[in-house]
């Protein structure tokens, strides 16, 4: 199945209300400044950084949006959101209003408020940005996840109204973001889902990807308990491909299945002394210094030892999210090597500046060519070189190169490995028929999330790469509407 174009996004829905503002006026209200922990508080504990609004603050910074009638704000949002419907409602108080706004497009705007990068999206859009005057974007994420947050702590996350059942029952492989919105939507359709995880709990990457001080758990736990309330089914410990295959679900009665397994398996880097002792992969760093170890797999339980010195490779939000997580663990040194200058790094300036501020350590231009180790088997040191920038490289970024006689040590009591991620190629390698590229990512429809099998369906970082959590959602939502109209259209499925 060839890979086709990615169709272009939704035309925007309409304004709840299409008012008539003094835009100049509203160019001058000043940004509500955005409250968060001092930088020496936060390192001694893992809640979120950020303090959040008040609704008086949240009006406020709602009206500067000017109600522009281009919108490029929901253009640039892969969900198409109704922001300036959703921030009109916001700054006439109604936080429900507004609340129901985002949700018309997204399954959890409480965590993509927290956790997009909006500076790259809808407030990298936004008309009201003025680098050369200073002038900041409308907070958009801080008053979506506001507004979200209010609508839970009032009444809850709002239940649909769920039709007579249909009979069909679909698969859900991965409960990350993808599976998780992709279930939600069928549900809402009648669907009997049922969400497979191999992991002990269910949430993905939203559980053992992302710590506590950038998402608190809180969110994801009222997320899961209102999917289990509309009916949706979860079973964990269950690792689609290596226990039981696709084939294997479409024989239990399945009638069509969601791919959502993401893109879990750590890149390396190939040099001596990876399997050094205290040479983690950012996963498991991350899960074994975030979570319980009732959450865990039980090789997985024991606790992190540190050291006083821990060194991250890699540059990306991972990356940010292993050197805060080694700060709070009470590291006395942590430093960052990534082999570009900031100006290449592909993370959010957000978590750079919050990385700096909790004193953290970056050392641009450089790469370990070899990692040491001590007599016990631990790791002690990276062997690192010096690089300059080249001509461009197939991502368009300067190719980093070694300078010859540059080599020096960075002492390290712990090194973790956060240079991006791929796909698991279990999954393709044990469903005949399943046609996919690069190591194991799922080719799609782009426009339906439709694989080379009938009645399989792929979304999220398994078909596209690691990627964002908005976008997964944006699959998951997408293929979830194909996976409704296939059960709906083809009339050779037997409901159960």
């Amino acid at each position: 199945m060839a890979l086709t174009p990615r169709p272009p996004r939704p035309p925007p829905l309409q304004y709840a209300i299409r008012p008539a503002v003094d835009r100049k006026a509203r160019l001058k209200i000043p940004p509500v400044p955005i409250v968060k922990q001092d930088p020496q508080e936060r390192v001694h504990n893992w809640l979120e950084v950020f303090t959040g609004f008040d609704l008086t603050a949240a009006k406020v910074e709602a009206m500067r949006c000017i109600q522009c009638p281009i919108a490029p704000c929901i253009k640039a949002c892969p969900v198409g959101n109704d922001i300036p419907g959703a921030l009109w409602l916001l700054e006439q108080g109604d936080v429900i209003g507004a609340a129901d706004k985002f949700r018309e497009t997204s399954n959890m705007p409480d965590m993509c408020g927290r956790l997009c990068p909006q500076e790259r999206l809808c407030e990298g859009d936004c008309v009201v940005n003025n680098p050369k005057t200073g002038i900041l974007p409308v907070a958009i994420g801080k008053l979506e996840a506001f507004v979200a947050d209010e609508q839970v702590r009032l009444m809850g996350i709002p239940k649909p109204t769920i039709p007579l059942a249909t009979g069909h029952r679909v698969a859900i492989v991965g409960s990350g973001p993808a599976g998780l919105a992709c279930a939600e939507e069928l549900r809402k359709q009648g669907h009997a889902v049922t969400v497979f995880d191999q992991w002990p709990e269910p949430g993905g990457i939203l559980r053992y990807g992302i710590p506590n001080f950038k998402l608190a758990k809180e969110v994801l736990m009222r997320l899961l308990e209102h999917l289990r309330a509309i009916g949706v089914d979860f079973v964990t410990n269950a690792h689609i491909g290596a226990d039981r295959t696709v084939d294997d679900l479409l024989a239990e009665g399945y009638n069509a299945i969601f791919l959502g397994h993401g893109a879990p398996v750590g890149g390396t880097l190939g040099i001596q002394g990876e399997r050094l002792r205290n040479v983690y992969q950012a996963t498991e760093f991350l899960v074994r210094g975030n979570l319980s170890p009732a959450e865990l797999p039980e090789q997985m339980r024991s606790p992190l030892r540190i050291g006083r010195r821990v060194a991250v490779v890699g540059a990306g939000d991972t990356a940010m999210d292993c050197v805060r997580t080694a700060i709070r663990l009470g590291a006395e040194e942590v430093t960052c090597l990534y082999r570009r200058t900031e100006a290449e790094m592909l993370g959010r300036q957000e978590e750079r500046r919050h990385a700096r501020e909790e004193g953290v350590h970056f050392e641009f231009l450089t790469v370990p060519v070899r990692l040491l180790g001590d007599d016990d088997g631990k790791v002690a040191a990276l062997e690192c070189v010096r690089l300059s920038l080249g001509e461009p490289d197939a991502s368009g970024r300067p190719r980093p190169v070694p300078i010859p006689g540059s080599e020096f040590t960075i002492q390290a009591d712990t090194v973790v490995l956060a240079i991006g991620y791929g796909p698991d190629p279990l999954i393709p390698e044990t469903t005949p028929g399943l046609e996919s590229v690069r190591g194991g990512l799922v080719v799609v429809d782009q426009a339906t999330g439709a694989t080379s099998r009938p009645g399989v369906f792929a979304g999220g970082d398994d078909a596209r790469g690691a990627d964002l959590v908005v976008t997964a959602v944006a699959d998951g939502r997408r293929a979830a509407a194909a996976i409704h109209e296939y059960l709906a259209s083809n009339e050779e499925i037997e409901s159960a």
